[in-house]
């Protein structure tokens, strides 16, 4: 893979990463038109890696933000852990959720039904009609979650949404196109929850989420390549490295469209965008 398709790939990832339309899916149909595997253990580290430098992006964003929320919180008997716990318990539901559903992808679905003798739930990154359904879901979900006229609206993430949070956070992490901060904002909002807020705890599980992510990928390149010598490993992960740090600089802007639009009560229009961009990948499906 050329420096000149890696930089390509992480500007649209650090770019679309953080607004709601599914990077994933964008860096994929990038990937498939430049005649890439977006399947290979090299295109999902390198993906993982994109994921980081836009992690990144979202600390140096958020951070004073973040700050400010611990502060307020704080002011409450038990406030700050109580985020903190919410958190977490956001995150270990996903873990449940994710987990299980790639046991049932690979085990059930790959071997036993379609009598796959090895199965990989990253298979389903290539699949361009599954991507495209994800994408009109998801769009469809922001849509209906942008209308939603909240008769009242709190700051306070409780047990119950964010167990709604982590649950639909779990179900995006083996669909390519159902954007995690898309549908995890969009169930927030449905719940009650300021935008702010919303935007706030979301971007934290994605903090917390990646670090598993990039080791799980980290693991699986290695698994994969029989690697001779250090200096080969080097350049293998020399391409995610410069990704990074070009996904990290896109990540900044698309951060700051995403704010502004998700305050002023423009939510929904990236709804419609998902369900455009869906028809598009499954017109590019039908003719390849």
């Amino acid at each position: 893979m050329s420096y000149l398709s890696i930089a390509v790939l992480a500007l649209i990832q650090g770019a679309a990463e953080l607004l709601p339309v599914s990077s994933s899916a964008h860096v994929i149909v990038a990937s498939r038109l430049m005649g890439l595997d977006p399947s290979s253990p090299e295109m999902t580290f390198l993906l993982v890696m994109l994921h980081t430098g836009t992690m990144f992006a979202v600390i140096a964003f958020f951070w004073k933000r973040w700050r400010g929320v611990l502060a307020s919180s704080r002011q409450k008997p038990g406030g700050a852990t109580r985020l903190i716990l919410m958190v977490l318990l956001a995150t270990v539901v996903t873990g449940v959720i994710g987990l299980g559903m790639k046991i049932v992808i690979e085990k059930v679905v790959f071997i036993r039904l379609l009598g796959h003798e090895k199965a990989e739930v990253e298979e389903l990154f290539k699949n361009l009609p599954l991507i495209a359904g994800a994408l009109f879901l998801v769009g469809l979900l922001i849509i209906v979650a942008g209308n939603r006229k909240a008769k009242s609206e709190t700051k306070t993430i409780s047990t119950l949404p964010a167990i709604w949070i982590g649950l639909i956070q779990g179900l995006c992490l083996p669909f390519r196109g159902f954007s995690r901060s898309g549908a995890t904002i969009s169930v927030a909002l449905l719940r009650g929850i300021e935008r702010p807020r919303a935007e706030d705890f979301s971007f934290a599980l994605a903090v917390v989420l990646t670090p598993p992510l990039v080791v799980r990928e980290l693991l699986r390149l290695l698994s994969a390549k029989d690697w001779s010598t250090s200096a080969e490993l080097g350049r293998m992960m020399l391409p995610g490295v410069f990704g990074m740090v070009l996904s990290f600089i896109a990540g900044l802007v698309a951060l700051r469209i995403l704010s502004s639009m998700l305050e002023n009560g423009r939510w929904k229009f990236f709804g419609y965008y998902c369900i455009a961009f869906a028809v598009v990948v499954a017109l590019i499906a039908a003719s390849s």
